[in-house]
Order: C-alpha cells, then sequence, then structure tokens
C-alpha cells in the first residue's frame, strides 16, 4: 500500500519535492524551445540549413570547425529548408555545421555613446577605439510612423550651399536625392553639407562606397570638430550584402533614435544606389526573379521602406533631413532605381557632369533639381526670384548652341537678349568654392542682388 503524502503549503515540504513542483511549473510555461539545425549547403553566399525553424529576419549562429562562428539572418525558405545570408566571412564553414536559431530579430545599439564613433553595419567600432557605452538596444528595422500623426514641413534648413539655399530651399524634415553620374561631385557636395548645415546630430552612412573614401570623408569633411556631433557608419564595398543593407538600415535607426529624442538630424547617406544593389544581391541568391533591368521586385520595395522611415516625427519630436546620394546611368537610358527615387523623395538635386568637366562646382543642374516643399516654406518675394533665375537661366540654356557657333544675332529676341546679357552673373551665383560656407539670408540676398541688376 502506498501512501500519498501532501502539503499543504506548496513551498513547505522536502527540498526534492519543490525542485519537482518546480520543474513541472517550468515545463508548463511557453517557453519556445531552441532546436539546433545543420548546414546543408552554400551557393555563392547562401546558406542552406535543415533541421530548425526560424522566421524571416530571425538571427541565427552557424558554427564550424575551429570557433568559427558566423552570425547570419534568416532571408527565405522553402519546405524544409531555411536560406541564412551571413553577415561576416564564412570560410571555414563545412557541410555539417551547427545552425542555432536565436530566436530574436536582429536588434541594434543606439544612444549617445555613439557620438564621435565611426562602426560598422553590425554596430562594431571600427575607430579602435574602446566598446561603444551609454546605448540602448532597438530593433534595425524600426517601427512604422502614421502619415496623420508626422508634424509638417514648416522651417527652412540652412545647408551652407547658396544654390540650394536659394534656389532648391530645403525644410527640416525633407527627403531630398542628390543623383548624378560617376565623377559629378556628390561626394564633395555631400562634405559641404555635412561641414556647414546646422543640425543637432549628424548620421553619415557610407553604403558599399570605396574603403579609402571612409578615412577621407572623416578627416577632409567632418574634421574633429565635426566628428564630435557625428557618428558615422561605414560598410564598404567589400562587406557581404547583408552587413552593406544593415548598415543602411542602423544609421536610419540611429536617426530615428534622436529624432525621437526631440533633436535635429542630419542623415546623409552614400548610396542609396548601393543599398539597393546589396538587396538585389540577396534577392538573387534566394531565386527571386528579376524583374527591371536586372532588379528583382523586392528591390523596388524596399527603397520606400528606408526613405520613408526619415523625415518629420510626431508633433513634439525632433525631425530627420535626409540626403541620399542616388548613382545614374551615364548614358542617357531608362533607369529605373533613379526613377524610383525620384517618386519618394521630396527633392531632386541633378548633378551635371558637363558642368563638373568645365569646373563648374557644385555642379548642379538647376533646370533639372527641383524641392517639392519649397513654395510652403518661402516668401512670395523669394519665390519670384527664383522663377524669374529660372527662365533666365533656361531661356540661355535653350539657345546655347546658336549662341555659341555665332549664329544668334542680338535683337533676333528681346528674352534671348536679356538671357545673354544676364549669364555671366547667373554661372557665377551657381559657383561656390568648397571651403566656402554662405547662409540662408546671404544666399537669399545675393539672388535678389543679382537679379536686381543687370550685367553689362
Amino acid at each position: 500500500m502506498t501512501t500519498k503524502i501532501s502539503y499543504p503549503d506548496p513551498d513547505r515540504g522536502p527540498i526534492w519535492a519543490r525542485r519537482l513542483r518546480g520543474m513541472r511549473r517550468g515545463l508548463n510555461k511557453a517557453r519556445p524551445l531552441v532546436v539546433e539545425g545543420k548546414l546543408t549547403r552554400i551557393v555563392g553566399l547562401t546558406l542552406e540549413a535543415v533541421g530548425c525553424r526560424a522566421a524571416v529576419g530571425a538571427r541565427c549562429i552557424v558554427s564550424g570547425n575551429r570557433d568559427t562562428r558566423v552570425d547570419s539572418e534568416v532571408v527565405g525558405f522553402a519546405g524544409e529548408k531555411l536560406y541564412l545570408m551571413p553577415t561576416g566571412n564564412i570560410r571555414g564553414l563545412a557541410p555539417g555545421a551547427r545552425v542555432t536559431p536565436t530566436g530574436e530579430d536582429t536588434r541594434v545599439s543606439v544612444g549617445p555613446g555613439l557620438l564621435g564613433r565611426v562602426i560598422d553595419g553590425a554596430g562594431q567600432p571600427l575607430d579602435g577605439k574602446a566598446p561603444v557605452h551609454g546605448v540602448t538596444r532597438v530593433p534595425l528595422h524600426g517601427h512604422t510612423t502614421n502619415p496623420l500623426q508626422r508634424a509638417l514641413i514648416t522651417e527652412q534648413l540652412d545647408v551652407g550651399v547658396r544654390a540650394i539655399n536659394s534656389l532648391l530651399t530645403i525644410g527640416r524634415g525633407q527627403r531630398a536625392g542628390i543623383f548624378a553620374a560617376s565623377g559629378a561631385g556628390k561626394s564633395v557636395l555631400l562634405g559641404m553639407m555635412t561641414r556647414f548645415t546646422e543640425a543637432d546630430v549628424i548620421v553619415v552612412g557610407l553604403i558599399g562606397e570605396r574603403s579609402r573614401e571612409v578615412k577621407e570623408f572623416i578627416e577632409n569633411n567632418l574634421g574633429r570638430e565635426g566628428l564630435s556631433r557625428a557618428i558615422v557608419v561605414a560598410t564598404p564595398a567589400d562587406r557581404p550584402p547583408l552587413l552593406r543593407q544593415h548598415g543602411a538600415m542602423l544609421a536610419t535607426a540611429i536617426a530615428e533614435y534622436f529624432r525621437d529624442q526631440g533633436k535635429h538630424v542630419l542623415l546623409l547617406m552614400d548610396s542609396l544606389t548601393r543599398y539597393a544593389q546589396a538587396q538585389r544581391e540577396i534577392a538573387l541568391a534566394v531565386g527571386e526573379p528579376p524583374a527591371t533591368r536586372g532588379f528583382p521586385p523586392s528591390v523596388f520595395a524596399n527603397i520606400p521602406l528606408l526613405v520613408e522611415r526619415a523625415g518629420t516625427g510626431p508633433q513634439d519630436s525632433g525631425t530627420i533631413t535626409a540626403f541620399y546620394t542616388v548613382l545614374t546611368e551615364g548614358d542617357g537610358e531608362y533607369d529605373p532605381l533613379a526613377e524610383c527615387a525620384r517618386a519618394v523623395l521630396d527633392a531632386h538635386i541633378v548633378l551635371s557632369p558637363r558642368l563638373a568637366e568645365s569646373g563648374h562646382y557644385p555642379a548642379i543642374d538647376i533646370e533639372a533639381s527641383i524641392s517639392r516643399i519649397m513654395t510652403e516654406i518661402v516668401s512670395t518675394e523669394h519665390l519670384d526670384a527664383v522663377r524669374r533665375f529660372r527662365q533666365l537661366y533656361s531661356m540661355y540654356e535653350q539657345n546655347r548652341d546658336l549662341i555659341n557657333v555665332g549664329a544668334y544675332a542680338r535683337g533676333s529676341d528681346p528674352r534671348v537678349d536679356e538671357a545673354i546679357s544676364y549669364h555671366p552673373r547667373l554661372t557665377g551665383f551657381l559657383q561656390q568654392n568648397m571651403r566656402e560656407a554662405v547662409n540662408m539670408a546671404d544666399s537669399i540676398e545675393t539672388l535678389l542682388a543679382t537679379l536686381k541688376t543687370r550685367a553689362k
């Protein structure tokens, strides 16, 4: 006969009984079980794993021989197979390597401790300094903002560049694109705005560009004083595509944090094209079919997801004014990436290779450039002056060939005669030394003075 001993108080009784009850209570809790899988195949940069389950976007650790540990992210699945994309070097991995899901999405460190630091797409220091402190962890992919809760753009932003301040006025919280072919001066213009723009915090994302440009940008464009209020996220072209993509999202997540703290943030990303190309590499690697000019549909879906995270926040928060460089095709053919960027950005600053080749800097093509917010944040007098400037400049450009070959006779058209007389002053107004800063008030005053007095 077996006697069952019961204890009215669950916390009393023999120690073995208390432990047994604790184990049973623990087993009844809905805790996710980590089931390890194994690596079965590597195709290009894609890792295939079986035996484990994880959601798209979840982190996994792939452990190989000789203490090799590769951080990766789930980018797709097919049946029992998981497709992983690594963020580091896969050298040393072999068939059967252990794949361990972490059970969480990718999170990154943001906070004041990052000011003055240079980090990579995973948030690791590149500047050789001590580990980053004073940070908090947030989701890499950010959060969606209700469009009705965004504050309106009502304040002008002084970027220190005369042509932009006066003719393409940017507002705080605006998203602008710098469109140019290779060698037209995108980095030079970006460096000028980095030094001269009025902002509480500057976040720079150097995505997929040349490695040598990272140090050059920090020393020549930011300098020691500029770096003290800046954060640089650098993922050069030799990094895996997922890390390049994470670099752009990390820079945006850092800017979101400071915006939520009430700061006015300047986000500079060079370049949006390299971000899209990284997404293309990932999509093609997991089998997504190409659609337009070799780009899968997910590329055009991800660009708005990234860009829409910038801008204004709720009424009591700060702003993110973002500038994205976009590399355009030099042959004049249809460029799907550039067209997608134009559709989601609030301003287009187009740089002309012809102007750059002639020594005209910044090489801004005023005819092709526009700021969609400008009409809402400038005075009527300022807007009238901009229209007048554009009319004179465009009239000269339309007749440039006739004027240059001497086929135009003065007196044939009063409008062309007026454009010819003004043209030297207009061209001089658009040019600016890269080390010279021109504030908003001086830019507008110079514009009005240029149009008031006709050149001889």
